[in-house]
């Protein structure tokens, strides 16, 4: 499979797809969410970044689905550009599909000897490639400790900026074995895993437009409608869990102003907050990490 859909059953159990209904897939990806919700009698619109993902989709998705090119944080305007601007519900799936991390080429994966790349669209110029040999320790240091949560952040970036010196750093492999060399040994987990997972999240640009996106999909969707939204580190779970908080209130107010002034109002209400089954975690371990946040439109 070009991905394997985490929780694709419960989500579209979840979404209480209606038939006819028309949702949201704003992650592509390998399809799995698209195809359960045509399976359920929906209509799917979906957006990817990735070309890879929508050819193989055209290929093996069957169903009444329209597929966009572009980024989630866009999907507004792109779902305007084909005449949508009202959906039944939406799922987002934050991960990376299991056919970046396993295809070598695509350079995601500290596993797999590859380019550094990292690039979800391979239009983009910019790849992890121009990260490694270009940003300055302070910057590496920064994005490492920032968005891989690496408490050898500094240590790390200044092998990377050492290693380079001598020879620019071209290889997923080489930069892992770099890593490994230059941290303690870590029972639990690939040394490299957090420092690959801020690069690529620093080459995607995948946390600055989250919280918008979730905030203009979510106004898209119509009253009674949901929202599925799976998240895979920390970082993105907190963007997801404020932005479900702030739909859930009614004033957002300072706690120091004693009256309201901001006149804001509940738009949605939290349905729930659940993790895979065991049985999945141990089917796809790649699923263990997932948390699954689900909201309804008031």
């Amino acid at each position: 499979m070009y991905h394997v859909p985490i929780m694709r059953d419960r989500i579209t159990q979840l979404l209480q797809v209606e038939r006819g209904g028309l949702y949201l897939d704003a992650t592509l990806g390998g399809g799995g969410h698209s195809q359960a919700i045509l399976d359920a009698g929906g209509r799917v619109v979906a957006i990817d970044r990735d070309d890879d993902a929508i050819e193989y989709c055209k290929a093996h998705v069957t169903g009444d689905i329209t597929y966009i090119k572009g980024q989630y944080e866009n999907a507004a305007t792109l779902l305007e550009g084909v005449g949508v601007t009202k959906i039944s519900g939406a799922v987002m799936d934050c991960g990376v599909s299991s056919h970046q991390l396993d295809a070598p080429d695509r350079g995601f994966s500290y596993m797999h000897d590859g380019a550094l790349d990292m690039r979800m669209d391979r239009r983009q110029k910019f790849s992890a490639y121009d990260v490694i040999n270009g940003y300055s320790e302070e910057q590496l240091t920064d994005i490492i400790r920032r968005y891989g949560e690496e408490s050898f952040a500094r240590r790390i970036a200044g092998a990377i900026v050492k290693r380079r010196a001598q020879q620019p750093i071209e290889r997923t492999v080489e930069l892992a074995e770099l890593i490994r060399a230059s941290v303690p040994y870590r029972k639990n987990g690939h040394p490299a895993k957090k420092t690959f997972q801020a690069v690529r999240i620093e080459v995607n640009g995948e946390l600055k437009g989250l919280y918008d996106a979730i905030c203009g999909i979510f106004g898209l969707i119509g009253r009674g409608g949901r929202f599925a939204v799976l998240s895979f580190h920390s970082l993105e779970d907190r963007i997801v869990k404020a932005a479900f908080k702030e739909f859930a209130t009614d004033c957002i107010c300072p706690k120091r102003i004693p009256v309201c002034v901001c006149n804001h109002r509940a738009t949605g209400k939290t349905v729930c907050k659940e993790k895979p089954s065991e049985q999945e975690q141990t089917l796809n371990p790649r699923s263990a990490s997932a948390t699954l946040r689900v909201t309804e439109k008031l």
